[in-house]
């Protein structure tokens, strides 16, 4: 039987070569590093620089921006400021504090006009018999109106000028609430113009407003260059371009919310220093930015983001449409009491339609309570109509 032999490797099996070992040189695949550092390039930018539009995000995947942001990482929080830590707390506070029970609870009815009130009248007829459950405060800008109804007799704030599209506006309305508010049967408060009327009984509009969960306050997003295009950077670090809001200034908020705006100093001085006619070139209007934005960075969630005040934009002019005397009919003001849906459009190229139902506690009712703008020559045919239209 023959043993397996070992092939033991010796020094001398090695075969010792002369010189450098010569190699041909790697022919990389540079396509693959080119395309690999592109891709880079891009998921780093798109961190860094976020897509603007949907339509940027829809030219890397039909699934628009989702895609994108499941692939990069999360942006860091951002720290807050001293101020927006202590303006948090407080909003918290008046959020979380039970409201004070009250026997007769009221509703504030805040008129903002230059002088007269044409439709004094009007209201005289929709407040009579219920005395005890509102109130009346005027803020009369240029002269202190001469009243013709005894619900608005001695019930003239102090005034001062107020400017379209200045913070003057806001001035004017935070005067209102703090009259208001000195009253604490006051439970709802609504901003009512000189050129406004109501379109139902006032049984109606006080169970509606009274036993709502939230505020009816404006309130939408617009990209287009009369929303966010009036934007300003010195707003920054407390106010980000993705929480500027737009809507409608006639609001109708509930006591809390009132606390609220007139508690806030931060987000009203940004407003104050930083929205106005012809600052950086642009056209912001104080009254159609501060309490959208404040809103939705403080409360997104207790704001009905539609107003409960009709306005009709459909001439797209800078002011809405003034109703004449031969626009007042039966037929308009059913038209008007008709609408459930509260629509927004951008003021961008795209001109898009926002389209939301006017839910009430989660139920879908008509949308609005008031209208405007009429023309005081209307006065006489409102008031042969009130009986009717305002019957439910």
């Amino acid at each position: 039987m023959k043993t397996p032999q070992l092939w033991r490797l010796g020094m001398g099996d090695v075969q010792i070569l002369h010189g450098a070992r010569h190699r041909p040189p790697l022919k990389r695949p540079m396509w693959i590093i080119i395309l690999v550092s592109m891709v880079s390039l891009f998921l780093v930018c798109a961190y860094i620089y976020p897509p603007q539009s949907s339509s940027a995000c829809y030219v890397f995947s039909s699934r628009g921006c989702k895609v994108l942001t499941d692939w990069l990482p999360p942006a860091p929080t951002r720290e807050f400021t001293d101020e927006e830590i202590a303006s948090r707390i407080v909003v918290r506070e008046i959020l979380n504090t039970p409201s004070i029970p009250t026997k007769k609870a009221k509703i504030a009815f805040m008129f903002l006009t230059t002088s007269l009130l044409p439709f004094e009248k009007l209201w005289d007829k929709f407040f009579s018999g219920h005395e005890d459950r509102f109130s009346v405060y005027v803020h009369a800008s240029k002269e202190k109106p001469v009243h013709v109804s005894r619900y608005f007799v001695d019930r003239d704030v102090r005034s001062d000028q107020v400017i379209w599209g200045q913070i003057s506006m806001i001035d004017a309305e935070r005067r209102l609430l703090a009259n208001a508010l000195g009253d604490p049967d006051n439970q709802h408060f609504v901003l009512l113009s000189d050129s406004c009327v109501p379109l139902y009984k006032f049984d109606h509009i006080y169970n509606y407003l009274m036993y709502s969960n939230m505020s009816y306050l404006d309130c939408f997003y617009d990209p287009g260059p009369h929303g966010n295009g009036r934007y300003s950077e010195h707003m920054l670090p407390e106010i980000e371009l993705k929480d500027f809001r737009k809507g409608a200034q006639w609001f109708s908020m509930k006591r809390q919310h009132a606390v609220i705006v007139m508690a806030d100093s931060l987000y009203y001085t940004k407003f104050r220093d930083y929205c106005k006619p012809g600052l950086e070139g642009k056209n912001c209007i104080a009254d159609e930015h501060y309490l959208p934005t404040f809103f939705h960075i403080v409360d997104p969630g207790g704001i009905a983001n539609w107003s409960v005040t009709h306005v009709d934009w459909s001439e797209r002019k800078w002011h809405p449409k003034l109703y004449r005397t031969q626009d007042i009919t039966s037929e308009l003001l059913k038209n008007i009491t008709s609408i459930d849906l509260s629509i927004h459009v951008t003021s961008d190229e795209k001109r898009d339609v926002q389209v939301q139902p006017c839910l009430w506690n989660g139920t879908t009712r008509p949308c609005y309570l008031f209208a405007r703008k009429f023309h005081p020559e209307t006065t006489d045919n409102l008031l042969k109509l009130f009986s009717n239209y305002t019957s439910l």
